[in-house]
C-alpha cells in the first residue's frame, strides 16, 4: 500500500493514525495493536495526524522498527511486520498487524482490546463468547491462499507424498497421475485455488515465507539446560514432505541404548522411541495454530525431547482428556496425512506415545507447561524403573496385545502404587478375569502375586495385602463392639465392606472366629456374629 492510499484511508477499525513526532509508550502502541488484531488486522500509523485531511509530521518514535516489531509479537502472538515512508524529509513508520486467530482473541497484558469508535474498551463478552464458540469449529489450514499457485508448491515433496500414500494403498495408478491432479484429490488443492494445507505440506521455501512465514520448523540438541546457543540447529522452512524422516534422524544421531539386567534377561531400551517421536512431531504439525507467531520447536536433550507448538489445546482439549477427546485443529492437514497412513484420521497419536512410554518403563509424557497460546509436550528418555521391563515381559506379547491405553495406564498406576482414576475403574474387572490384577477390597486393586514375584517385590505384594485385611478385620470388630448383644447378620456386615463380596467377608469372619475374636450364633438368615469379650 503507497503512502498516499494510507493518507486517504478512513481511520476506523483497520487503521490507527498516531501523529508520535518524538516519542510514544509500546505499552500503548501494544493496545492499539491488540485492538487492531481484534477487529480482523490493519495498520498502526504513526507521524501522520488523525484528522482528515491528514497531513505527514513526521515521527522519531521507535527508532529501531525492527526491535518494537519483535517486542509486539511477543506480547501479542500474532504476526507483525512494518514498513517505514519518506515524505518532504519526514518519516512515517507503519506496523502492519494480522488478524486474530481463529477462534482465540489476541490479548495485550491480559486484556483482549477492541475499537468501540475512537476509544479502546475491553472486548465485550457477547463478541468474546462468539469468537470462542462460533468459531471453535473452524478449519484454517482448508482456506484458500490467496496468491498461491500450485508453482509454489515443491514437486519433491509431492513426489515424496506420492510414493508413501501409493504404497500405502498398494495402488500404482497414483504413480501415474499428474501432480496437480495428486494434489485435488487429496484435497491440497481444489477449484477456488491452492490451500494452507499445501502450503504447510508442500509449500517450497520461498512461497512459505512469502504466505505463511512463522510455519518452519526447527531442530535444536542442547547437552544441557543452561540457556544459550544450541550445539546443533537445524530450520525446516520448507512443506512437511520435503522432510519426513529428517527430525528422527536428526534424534536417533544421539540416540543411547539402555542396558538392564533383569534376572536372565537382557533389555536394551533407546532413550528416544522413534514412534513415539514421529508421533509427537505430527500431533505438532496436525494441531498447531498456523495463525499464531512461533514456529514448531524440537528441542532433544540428554535425557528428554520437547516439542513446542504455537497455540494451545483445541476447543475442548485439555490434560486431562487429551487421550479420549479428538478435536482436529487442522482437519484438512490431518485428512492429508491420514492418506498416507502417518495419522489416523480420528486420532492424534496421544494414546501410542502413552502405550510406549509404559512399555518402555519411563514417565509419561508431560503437558505441564502449557498454556493457550502454545502446547509444551515433554517425552523422557529415561527408564525410571526397570521392574515395570520384567513385569511386562511377564504379561507377555500376547496379552499385551490385547491391551487397551487404560489398561497400560491401570498397570502403571498400580505398579506404582499410584491412586487409580475413577474413569480406570470400568477396566478392571477384565484384567482381574486375564489374572493380572488382583481385588483386595473396596476399591482396592494390587498386581497379581506372580508380577511382584518376577520383580523381587513379593513382601510389597504381601504387606499390601495384609495390610488391607487387618483394616477390614479391624472394621468388622469396630462394628461388632458396637452391635452389643444384638449382634449383626453377614448381610449388615456387607455394609461395612461394600467393596467385598459374600465369599471375601466370610473369610474374614473365620479368621476372627479362629483367632477367638467373634462367634456366630444361630443358623441360615437368622444367624448373627458377636463379638466375644474376654474376662481378665
Amino acid at each position: 500500500m503507497t503512502l498516499k492510499e494510507i493518507l486517504n484511508a478512513t481511520e476506523g477499525d483497520h487503521f490507527e493514525f498516531k501523529e508520535a513526532k518524538n516519542n510514544y509508550h509500546f505499552g500503548e502502541a501494544a493496545k492499539y495493536c491488540c485492538a487492531l488484531a481484534n477487529c480482523g488486522g490493519g495498520r498502526f500509523v504513526l507521524g501522520v495526524s488523525d484528522k482528515r485531511p491528514r497531513k505527514v509530521v513526521g515521527s522519531n518514535a521507535f527508532e529501531q522498527p525492527e526491535r518494537t516489531r519483535k517486542g509486539l509479537m511477543e506480547k501479542l502472538r500474532v504476526r507483525v511486520d512494518f514498513q517505514l515512508y519518506e515524505y518532504e524529509g519526514k518519516r512515517v513508520l507503519v506496523f502492519e498487524v494480522a488478524s486474530r486467530p481463529v477462534g482465540l482473541p489476541v490479548q495485550a497484558d491480559g486484556t483482549a482490546w477492541w475499537r468501540d469508535g475512537d476509544s479502546l474498551v475491553p472486548m465485550p463478552e457477547d463478541i468474546r463468547r462468539d469468537i470462542y464458540f462460533l468459531e471453535s469449529d473452524h478449519d484454517f489450514s482448508a482456506d484458500v491462499c490467496i496468491n498461491a499457485l500450485i508453482h509454489d508448491l515443491d514437486q519433491q515433496a509431492i513426489s515424496n507424498f506420492r510414493n508413501i500414500w501409493a504404497s500405502k494403498k498398494k495402488n500404482e495408478r497414483l504413480m501415474v497421475m499428474t501432480d496437480e491432479q495428486i494434489l485435488r484429490d487429496c484435497g491440497a488443492v481444489i477449484d477456488d485455488g491452492v490451500t494452507y494445507a499445501a502450503l504447510v505440506l508442500f509449500g517450497k521455501q520461498a512461497a512459505l515465507r512469502k504466505h505463511l512465514p512463522h510455519a518452519e520448523l526447527v531442530f535444536e540438541y542442547r547437552s544441557a539446560n543452561a540457556a544459550g546457543p544450541a550445539q546443533q540447529r537445524e530450520e525446516l522452512p520448507h512443506g512437511f514432505f520435503l522432510f519426513p524422516d529428517r527430525i528422527w534422524e536428526l534424534v536417533n544421531l544421539r540416540n543411547d541404548l539402555q542396558h538392564f539386567n533383569v534376572g536372565f534377561i537382557v533389555f536394551d531400551v533407546p532413550t528416544f522411541n522413534e514412534l513415539v517421536v514421529r508421533e509427537a512431531v505430527l500431533n505438532a504439525v496436525c494441531h498447531r495454530n498456523y495463525q499464531l507467531g512461533g514456529n514448531i520447536f524440537v528441542r532433544q536433550y540428554q535425557d528428554r525431547l520437547t516439542v513446542e507448538s504455537p497455540g494451545g489445546f483445541p476447543h475442548g482439549v485439555s490434560v486431562d482428556n487429551i487421550l479420549y477427546k479428538q478435536s482436529p485443529r487442522n482437519r484438512r492437514i490431518a485428512e492429508i496425512l491420514s492418506l498416507c497412513g502417518l495419522v489416523e484420521r480420528a486420532g492424534q497419536g496421544m494414546n501410542l506415545m502413552y502405550e510406549y512410554s509404559i512399555r518402555e518403563a519411563k514417565a509419561l509424557p508431560d503437558f505441564s507447561h502449557t498454556d493457550k497460546y502454545g502446547v509444551f509436550l515433554t517425552l523422557h528418555g529415561i527408564v525410571i524403573a526397570k521392574g515395570m521391563l520384567a513385569l511386562l515381559e511377564k504379561i507377555g506379547n500376547e496379552q499385551l496385545k490385547l491391551f487397551s491405553t487404560d489398561d497400560f495406564l491401570i498397570i502403571n498406576a498400580l505398579f506404582h502404587q499410584q491412586q487409580l482414576d475413577e474413569s480406570l475403574l470400568p477396566r478392571l474387572e477384565r484384567l482381574i478375569t486375564m489374572g493380572v490384577v488382583e481385588h483386595i477390597g473396596r476399591k482396592k486393586f494390587v498386581l497379581a502375586r506372580a508380577f511382584y514375584d518376577v520383580v523381587g517385590k513379593a513382601g510389597v505384594h504381601t504387606r499390601q495385602i495384609g495390610l488391607d485385611r487387618d483394616t477390614n478385620k479391624e472394621l468388622i470388630i469396630s462394628h461388632l463392639r458396637k452391635s452389643g448383644e444384638k449382634g449383626a447378620p453377614l448381610k449388615e456386615l456387607q455394609q461395612v465392606l461394600p467393596g467385598h463380596n459374600r465369599g471375601q467377608i466370610q473369610v474374614l469372619l473365620r479368621e476372627l472366629r479362629n483367632d477367638d475374636k467373634i462367634f456366630l450364633r444361630g443358623k441360615t438368615a437368622a444367624a448373627k456374629w458377636f463379638i466375644r469379650i474376654k474376662s481378665d
